[in-house]
């Protein structure tokens, strides 16, 4: 008897979903897929707003839902979509994140180098299409760009994806965080095809200008959280010291796939000469993480130790956080007070100072413009047909600054 895989998933989003067909379910079924639900959404964030601890699994089939509605809608209008371009589409959204590694954006420079998530994204669809017998090929080439019609590729990335509608409001839904609240039903009801290129009609501004605020809000109150910031910046000097010890000989207590990332520096041309590392890291996940770090809390190696001691008991480093960069000479000041409170060297002291810069850009117009079809037929960037001033300064890129030390270090003279 074979097996019924017309399955519905129940989402707290969006209520019932429905899975389309048996590729997608058996895509879904297969373990690279089934690791995101090991994989936080959010990384670190639950340690400042308890509820994310969504996965990047709610993630993938809440963006594959709304690219089903979009697909819908733009096919009622009249945009020429064949039953094949519609199952790619949907299988570029699924896929999108199954490169991510443990703790999403946290860590993804710190287990392997210079690879990021997309690129490990596209070697497992790579992988899959030779596992599925080539039925990927048309999805890849719309993950890539490289197919003919480009507003399929605009729907899974652009500065107005289902990525971005969905975790948005998914983002705002487990933290609680009512800014993010964005109207995903009717953006994606306001969406045309005009030209080949994904457009908003007329009638939809307000919505996408509440989408670029919430997603600015978003980034300030959510993802760039100062606290979160400081959690993530913990996280990614504990697995720094994990491999200057693995370096160093010592053999760390780690699971066996995490124990060969600790042990090695691998960069993307390992990945494309051995092509069972790209299995290896297919099984990493946040488990592997936090089980090491549990054991490595008790750790001889004062470093290792206080930095995951901190990270278990949410001891955070106190982070402050501005418009300019931090002065040198602050930075020194408190590694030198660090090195004499933790009895250890300068250069390890750095391990208890650090600091960084990030940017918030919440629409960037030089790289895709999000286009509003005009009453007349015309198109306009969203930018210039707002009459929102604060639409024109969300196109700046916003630079911020930070430095992160122990709490204790405030206290000592």
């Amino acid at each position: 008897m074979t097996q019924n895989k017309r399955k519905i998933i129940n989402d707290p989003i969006y209520g019932f979903v429905t899975i389309p067909g048996d590729l997608i379910y058996d895509l879904i079924n297969h373990p690279y897929f089934q690791r995101l639900r090991r994989i936080k959404q959010l990384g670190l964030t639950n340690l400042v707003y308890p509820g994310a601890l969504h996965t990047r699994f709610h993630h993938a089939i809440g963006a594959m839902h709304l690219m089903q509605e979009a697909l819908l809608n733009l096919k009622q209008k009249g945009t020429e979509i064949s039953e094949e371009e519609e199952t790619a589409a949907l299988i570029a959204i699924l896929l999108h994140d199954v490169g991510h590694g443990p703790f999403s954006h946290a860590l993804e420079h710190s287990i392997v180098k210079g690879i990021s998530h997309e690129t490990i994204s596209s070697m497992l669809m790579n992988r899959l299409n030779s596992e599925f017998e080539g039925k990927l090929s048309l999805a890849i080439q719309i993950f890539n760009n490289d197919y003919k019609k480009k507003f399929l590729h605009q729907l899974v990335s652009s500065q107005l994806d289902m990525d971005r509608l969905d975790y948005l409001k998914r983002d705002s839904f487990f933290t609680g965080v009512s800014e993010g609240i964005i109207s995903s039903d009717r953006i994606i009801k306001m969406l045309n095809v005009i030209n080949d290129q994904l457009v908003v009609e007329v009638k939809g501004i307000y919505s996408i200008e509440k989408f670029l605020i919430a997603r600015r809000l978003m980034y300030w109150q959510v993802y760039l959280h100062k606290t979160v910031l400081s959690a993530e910046t913990l996280l990614v000097n504990i697995l720094k010291r994990a491999k200057e010890l693995s370096a160093s000989g010592i053999t760390l207590f780690a699971t066996p796939v995490l124990q060969q990332f600790l042990q090695n520096n691998y960069t993307s041309a390992d990945f494309e000469k051995d092509p069972v590392l790209l299995d290896l890291f297919a099984r990493l996940d946040d488990y592997d993480i936090m089980a090491a770090i549990k054991v490595w809390s008790t750790h001889p190696d004062t470093i290792l130790k206080k930095l995951s001691e901190g990270l278990l008991e949410r001891k955070l480093y106190r982070i402050e956080l501005g418009q300019h960069p931090i002065p040198d000479t602050y930075k020194t000041e408190l590694t030198e007070k660090a090195a004499r409170f933790y009895n250890v060297s300068l250069k390890e002291a750095a391990y208890f100072v650090i600091s960084d810069e990030v940017n918030n850009s919440a629409y960037n117009s030089s790289d895709f413009k999000i286009h509003i079809l005009m009453g007349n037929g015309t198109l306009m960037d969203v930018a210039e047909a707002s009459d929102q001033l604060n639409i024109q300064s969300l196109t700046q890129p916003v630079t911020k600054y930070f430095i992160c030390y122990p709490k204790d270090l405030k206290s000592t003279h």
